[in-house]
């Protein structure tokens, strides 16, 4: 691709990175629509988008429609995350959510154990060009799962029991009926951005957003030069990482459900996946432990993600956490921006290690930045503990 296209190391650090300006755009919007309307049919709608694009991606004839393509994608997945977020919340008790987003956000490594291998073997049997149109293709069957398993609030679905969809209900009316009489913001958008603990969240997030999609984005990169591999066997290396991501966020929420300690389940895995970034160049020239700190970064990688994600609800009121979980999401992945793109200006200027080292030191600052938190964000009761029927709230 980068032959056929004429893209340079800084260039190809661009068009992963001019995605997430992209992102921006529907951050806001998608939370809010997931708060007050259907966010089930606005992420069936980015669905459509998505394949759309990625197929178009295949077409390209140079690298300004690369650019375009990649900052379209960008602003079609934008609201999904704080719209499945807000989803969550629509239908998980606090003292399950930590779980329950670890559950969502799990299928990126899985999407990667299987996108991994498949990718490489695309390229190799083919081209990079198949692999966007066929990759765009398999999302159409996801379109069709989501239109006929989804629902956006337990009012809506006949697949459970009258009995359990009104537990859910009345448990989660109670939640918002606790955190009304708590110190929670429930004021406009402008309000909340002047609140400090909001910047800490999108200071926060972007210098992890820099760790997370500077490594994924630089990995098969990363992995080719350290084993001198094939991109199929590449591939094959790269799925490892992302085993490790999906035991590495089930337990880590596990332990933030059961402790109600959300700060510092934040922080470890910020300060691991910072550890493992460093030591995997460190280690270079010892080619299987620096592969295993690689792997360890993976372990790592989003295994704080699905705590983080518990806290704007733990800040902000129902009708506010929507829209700042999109205002977190939007600025924060800034970061998705300036990682694959630093790490590409000092690949091209400098070298990978440089690349690596920077990546190490956005997660230090982010694990940091965790550590500063307020207490609130913490649940001050056991999470795991079964309340009776009517008592069961979180804080």
């Amino acid at each position: 691709m980068d032959a056929d296209l004429g893209i340079t190391a800084s260039m190809a650090g661009l068009a992963g990175g001019i995605f997430f300006i992209g992102y921006l755009f529907l951050q806001v919007p998608g939370g809010k629509i997931a708060v007050h309307g259907s966010g089930k049919k606005f992420i069936g709608w980015s669905l459509v988008a998505w394949v759309v694009i990625s197929i178009l991606t295949g077409l390209v004839t140079n690298h300004y429609q690369l650019l375009f393509l990649r900052f379209a994608l960008g602003v079609a997945e934008g609201g999904m995350l704080p719209v499945v977020l807000t989803m969550i919340s629509n239908w998980f008790p606090d003292a399950e959510r930590g779980r329950a987003n670890a559950i969502v956000i799990m299928f990126v490594p899985i999407a990667g154990i299987i996108t991994a291998p498949l990718s490489g073997w695309i390229i190799t049997a083919l081209d990079w060009r198949w692999l966007f149109i066929i990759e765009g293709l398999m999302s159409v069957a996801v379109l069709i799962l989501w239109v006929m398993a989804v629902c956006d609030r337990p009012q809506e679905a006949r697949w459970i029991s009258e009995k359990e969809k009104n537990w859910l209900i009345a448990t989660l009316a109670e939640e918002q009926r606790a955190i009304a009489g708590k110190e929670v913001k429930n004021a406009s958008l402008s309000a909340v951005l002047s609140d400090k603990t909001m910047w800490q969240l999108i200071a926060l997030n972007f210098f992890y957003q820099t760790g997370i999609y500077g490594y994924t984005l630089w990995l098969p990169t990363i992995l080719k030069e350290l084993t001198h591999t094939s991109m199929g066997q590449v591939g094959m290396l790269a799925i490892l990482p992302y085993v490790g991501a999906m035991a590495g966020m089930f337990l880590f929420s596990s332990l933030s459900d059961r402790t109600g300690k959300r700060k510092l389940f934040v922080f470890l895995p910020l300060l691991g996946f910072a550890a493992c970034m460093f030591l995997s160049v460190t280690l270079k020239n010892h080619v299987w432990w620096s592969y295993a700190m690689l792997v360890g970064c993976g372990v790592f990688l989003q295994s704080a993600a699905g705590v983080f994600w518990t806290i704007p609800a733990k800040l902000f009121s129902a009708e506010m956490a929507g829209g700042a979980r999109g205002v977190i999401n939007a600025l924060g992945n800034l970061g998705g921006f300036c990682g694959p793109y630093a790490v590409g200006l000092l690949i091209t200027y400098y070298d990978k290690d440089a690349g690596v080292y920077c990546l190490a030191l956005s997660l230090a600052i982010a694990a940091l930045l965790a550590l500063l938190l307020p207490a609130k964000c913490d649940v001050p009761t056991q999470s795991g503990a079964q309340l009776p029927e009517g008592k069961r709230t979180a804080a």
